[in-house]
């Protein structure tokens, strides 16, 4: 697997997330097996398998975090504000409707659209990505063009 690029808070968020399933919802699954299996006969009980399948999903998830974990690799937070690298904070000016806009480029594991956190690999993301304060940017998608202004560039 190749390295995870992440930024510290997502590396904490990760770690969290690996603890919950590792703790409370391993339990919590454990303890809906044994209430379903103690309805009688587990080779017709629908209650049963959905618990399994609900701890075989859980494993994996586990394991899938523990991967990423293993080939995380913390950004450095001295890097370098002068281009659009993962882990910037960018902020833009949509040249078609004048607003401006702020999002975080982050690794597609931290991508949070509600926070304004924007995968690398989106279109948005990459379009971005080693552009300069001041370069104007067209990025297209589905929906058509866009064209932002990078206003500012700056690090968390």
């Amino acid at each position: 697997m190749p390295d995870v690029y992440l930024t510290r808070s997502g590396y904490q968020k990760l770690m969290e997330d690996l603890e919950f399933l590792k703790t409370t919802k391993r339990r919590q699954l454990s303890k809906a097996i044994g209430e379903a299996r103690a309805h009688g006969d587990i080779s017709e009980n629908a209650e049963y398998d959905a618990a399994k399948d609900a701890q075989g999903l859980n494993e994996k998830r586990i394991a899938e975090l523990e991967m990423k974990l293993a080939h995380a690799r913390i950004l450095d937070e001295n890097i370098s504000s002068d281009e659009v690298l993962i882990g910037a904070i960018v902020k833009l000016k949509d040249l078609d409707t004048e607003e401006e806009l702020q999002y975080m480029l982050v690794s597609p594991e931290e991508s949070d659209y509600s926070q304004n956190k924007i995968s690398v690999t989106s279109p948005v993301g990459a379009a971005l990505l080693n552009h300069k304060a001041g370069d104007t940017v067209e990025i297209k998608i589905p929906a058509g063009l866009l064209h932002y202004k990078i206003v500012s560039i700056s690090r968390e």
